[in-house]
């Protein structure tokens, strides 16, 4: 509820109220009686009683009630207003690339844990919309499906690692499997956000299929290709346990333009975690709710009270004026 005022320009009217203070001592001043004694030894002792201080309150009330009245007359008004705020989310499935490459050290502190770290923030700042999770290496399954719930789906992103599937990089397959969970949904928009780090070399389903089939539904696709330009430090396996070599950094980045480009959808390149941070902040700008606002104002008109106060203190100066504060001609 906020207060404003249909006519302001009354206020210029307070203007007199200072020019009233000036005018009314400058009077007091002029018809003030004096008397001509010998010596002030006889007032000395004494102090100045109410009565003479009192001459001051009707003119305060006065300025008071005027002050009230000028208020009314600005016409003082409150606004009621209601808002009916509808939304239109966004389903959105991420599908991510968990095979060994994305346990390279190129993106800190490796692939996988920044691809989660990033997705978690970027699923925070989405609160409206519905949000699932495919993951994928040599074969693909849906880690959560469409929610709403996004505490729940933050969890079990957490729980996505490296050895959860087959190793390898079925690009195709974790691509289908996102548009089955995709295709049946009323939503405005319809959005996968795929990131991996290689090329597509397991699976059955061939990317560019799964692209057309996406198509077909409405199904915009992002493809983020995560991973530095030449080599990254990879853990591999060997005899003498896990050890770290300088592996080169292999992205079909030709097959993910095509596959963003059939479903107008756009492809990145991730070779640092900022620069993934800005790939999800610049979908998340591409990809936002459609918010409608219907607003209705009611205006309340709040001069009454105002000048109820202003004529109770006109009447309560007369009164003292004539009983109380009464003085003689």
């Amino acid at each position: 509820m906020k207060l404003h005022f249909a006519d302001p320009l009354y206020f210029w009217l307070l203007l007199l109220i200072p020019a009233a203070i000036v005018w009314y001592f400058f009077r007091l001043r002029r018809h003030h009686a004096t008397i001509q004694v010998s010596s002030l030894k006889a007032f000395r002792q004494s102090s100045p009683g109410w009565r003479l201080y009192s001459r001051y309150i009707l003119f305060g009330l006065r300025l008071l009630a005027a002050t009230f009245i000028i208020v009314a007359l600005a016409r003082p008004q409150t606004n009621l207003s209601k808002q009916d705020i509808s939304v239109e989310g966004i389903d959105i499935m991420l599908a991510t690339d968990i095979s060994s490459t994305m346990l390279a050290e190129d993106l800190k502190p490796n692939r996988l844990q920044a691809a989660k770290d990033v997705a978690v923030e970027f699923i925070n700042g989405r609160p409206d919309d519905r949000i699932g999770l495919v993951i994928f290496s040599g074969e693909s399954f849906t880690q959560c499906p469409l929610t709403t719930d996004h505490a729940k789906l933050i969890n079990l992103f957490d729980d996505i690692k490296f050895g959860m599937i087959d190793d390898g990089t079925a690009i195709g397959d974790g691509l289908a499997t996102a548009v089955s969970r995709l295709k049946e949904s009323k939503a405005r928009s319809k959005v996968i956000i795929l990131l991996t780090d290689g090329v597509n070399n397991m699976g059955s389903v061939d990317p560019q299929s799964a692209a057309e089939i996406a198509s077909i539904y409405g199904i915009r696709i992002y493809t983020i290709g995560a991973g530095t330009n030449g080599y990254a430090p990879t853990p591999v396996r060997t005899p003498f346990g896990m050890q770290y070599q300088q592996m080169e950094v292999k992205i079909d980045e030709a097959l993910l333009q095509k596959i963003s480009a059939m479903t107008n959808g756009k492809y990145f390149r991730a070779t640092n975690k900022q620069k993934l941070e800005a790939i999800y902040k610049e979908i998340d700008r591409l990809e936002k709710s459609k918010i409608d606002i219907t607003e209705f104002r009611r205006k309340n008109e709040e001069f009454l009270v105002f000048a109820l106060i202003g004529l109770m203190l006109f009447g309560l100066e007369v009164i003292l004026r004539y009983t109380i504060l009464r003085t003689l001609p």
